[in-house]
């Protein structure tokens, strides 16, 4: 049993440019480190969701864009047709 606790490796953290044994922090401080990992986490997953968010938002946008654009062509040839009948 001894053999395999030496073979196994340490956990070990850096934290701000320093490295920590886990196995040397207090209760404390691997439940802070566990929130910061976990809301680093939380920052990439939120991060991943916005661009999804940002990239379907460009997607209608650009399908609104194109509709109306649609729409001023269809109103522009409707008056065009009126003028040429001779209309008001």
């Amino acid at each position: 049993m001894a053999d395999k606790k030496a073979t196994q490796q340490e956990q070990v953290v850096v934290i701000n440019g320093e490295e920590h044994n886990v196995s040397d922090l207090s209760q404390e401080q691997i439940n802070l480190l566990n929130q910061v990992a976990d809301l680093e986490n939380k920052i990439r997953q939120v991060s991943f969701s916005l661009e999804q968010t940002q990239g379907a938002r460009a997607f209608f946008m650009s399908q609104l864009t194109a509709s109306l654009e649609k729409e001023e062509e269809l109103t522009k040839g409707q008056e065009e047709k009126t003028d040429a009948s001779g209309g008001s």
